[in-house]
């Protein structure tokens, strides 16, 4: 069998999520499949040493001029055709309308597809224009698709009452954790991450956006109401986030002087993360919406105390008793889940140890397995319709 897998943002230097859910789908079926043909479809870009060289593996550059949906609308279909794949695994939410190729599509979310408004102050320009051209092509694409992957049963549950299948095509398949994600000892190494990215002494860390979902302004609130009572005593480090719209959150709040204990890191690379997140006295994920919520699962690996919601996805990934979970629309019990947690060592250390076996329930691996299996099945499926 001949698979081609779309990573079109593979090679961009800063990579997100859902990059680095195709990339650990690539590394991990490299181990796993020296039987089957892959093509592996991506846009050029500075980072192209980051797929491992495999004899079964093809990377594949494609340009359109035409931008984003040039790229998937009208080069990614010929290229697959013109490859002679047997199936085109879409990983990031979209795929081309017109493919002779037979689709498997990744739907990690339909956020875009529940409630969008161009009009709303929330949210960069890009993410808005992001989200429509999403609302306009997911729903045919998703007509079309042989299957369907989601990331979690919460939302395959939404996935299905907003499509209604009615066959067996829409699948859950988890994501898993990165083996890099564990508790760092090495004192040199935390010196070393700790001068590059000029971390404080104690403090929180929070792993967010200017995505509205990920709540940063909640964050904000409830840190600000913390220190109210703990002055000065933590420090947040938020990752890759913009000076002008931290600024801009905290003049809206009322609290411009809590910049002084806010450290911005600017992008830091996946494979530093672990050494970062060793250090922090509590990990914040108090996210409004997450189709699954990966970040929960690597603060867990690298032992430290976990802060996340009870809403959507995160309860199903974080268990029943491996992390506080909180309701992320009152900044007031997020903050009161900050102070139980500094005031309570034995309640951090319990959670540390469950956090670690809840995190080893996570495989890439596994995941990679499980795809395997659904490519087979739909070529079997396609041989025997033919």
């Amino acid at each position: 069998m001949r698979i081609g897998i779309e990573g079109q943002r593979l090679f961009r230097k800063k990579k997100h999520g859902m990059d680095m859910v195709a990339l650990e789908l690539i590394k991990n079926l490299q181990q796993i499949d020296q039987r089957n043909e892959y093509v592996i479809f991506v846009k050029p870009d500075e980072d192209n040493t980051c797929i491992p060289d495999a004899p079964n593996f093809k990377i594949v550059e494609l340009t359109s001029k035409l931008g984003y949906p040039g790229w998937e609308q009208l080069e990614l279909p010929k290229a697959a055709y013109r490859e002679k794949c047997d199936v085109l695994h879409c990983t990031s939410n979209t795929g081309p309308i017109f493919c002779k190729v037979p689709l498997v599509t990744t739907l990690h979310d339909i956020i875009y597809l529940e409630s969008i408004s161009i009009f709303k102050k929330d949210g960069t320009w890009y993410q808005k224009l992001g989200n429509m051209y999403r609302r306009y092509f997911v729903p045919p694409v998703i007509k079309k698709s042989k299957k369907v992957i989601t990331v979690s049963n919460y939302e395959k549950n939404r996935i299905n009452n907003h499509f209604g299948f009615t066959d067996d095509r829409l699948t859950a398949i988890y994501n898993g954790v990165g083996e890099h994600f564990k508790k760092v000892t090495n004192t040199e190494i935390l010196h070393s991450i700790k001068e590059e990215f000029h971390l404080p002494d104690n403090f929180f860390f929070f792993l967010g956006n200017t995505d509205p979902k990920k709540n940063t302004i909640g964050v904000l609130r409830a840190f600000a109401e913390f220190n109210s009572v703990f002055p000065g005593k933590y420090h947040l480090v938020m990752l890759d986030y913009d000076e002008s719209e931290l600024k801009r959150m905290l003049h809206s709040i009322g609290v411009p002087k809590l910049r002084d204990l806010i450290h911005l890191t600017g992008y830091v690379p996946n494979t530093k993360l672990p050494a970062i997140i060793s250090q922090c006295t509590i990990f914040l994920y108090p996210s409004l919406r997450e189709s699954f919520g990966i970040p929960i699962l690597e603060g867990m690996a690298c032992g430290v105390p976990v802060i996340t919601s009870n809403t959507s996805s995160m309860p199903e990934v974080a268990g029943k008793d491996a992390a506080l979970i909180i309701d992320p629309f009152n900044p007031k019990e997020i903050a009161n889940a900050m102070q139980n947690l500094v005031e309570d060592n034995i309640l951090a250390n319990v959670l540390v140890e469950r956090g670690i076996e809840r995190a080893k329930g996570f495989s890439w691996s596994v995941m990679a397995k499980n795809v395997l299996e659904l490519y087979e099945n739909v070529h079997n499926e396609l041989n025997v319709t033919l």
